[in-house]
C-alpha cells in the first residue's frame, strides 16, 4: 500500500508534515490551496479514516499511525477554533 505525507502550513504560517498510509488524501485536497479550516478538518478526517479502513482492509487491523497523525492534526486546528477566517494550506505531497 503506497503510503505518503503531505505538508500543511498553519494561521501562524508554521507547518507540518503529515502521514497518510494511502494516496487517498489526494482526492481531498490540492497543492497550493487554501481550505477553511472547518472544511480542512472534515476533509482530513474523511480522508485519514479511509486511508486507516483500507489498512484494515488489506491487513487486518486499522492504521494506528493514521489515527495519531488525525490526533495530532486535531490538536494544532484547536488553536484556530475560534478564529471563522482561519485557512490551513496544503502545500505538497511528497510521495
Amino acid at each position: 500500500m503506497p503510503a505518503m505525507h503531505f505538508r500543511v502550513r498553519w494561521p501562524d504560517q508554521t507547518e507540518t508534515r503529515c502521514y497518510s498510509p494511502s494516496l487517498v488524501i489526494k482526492d481531498y485536497f490540492a497543492p497550493g490551496t487554501c481550505y477553511p479550516l472547518a472544511e480542512f478538518m472534515a476533509s482530513v478526517r474523511e480522508a485519514l479514516h479511509i486511508a486507516s479502513e483500507r489498512v484494515r482492509a488489506k491487513y487486518g487491523f486499522a492504521c494506528s499511525a493514521a489515527m495519531d497523525q488525525l490526533a495530532d492534526i486535531e490538536q494544532h486546528a484547536a488553536r484556530w477554533a475560534t478564529q471563522p477566517d482561519a485557512q490551513i494550506e496544503v502545500l505538497a505531497f511528497d510521495e
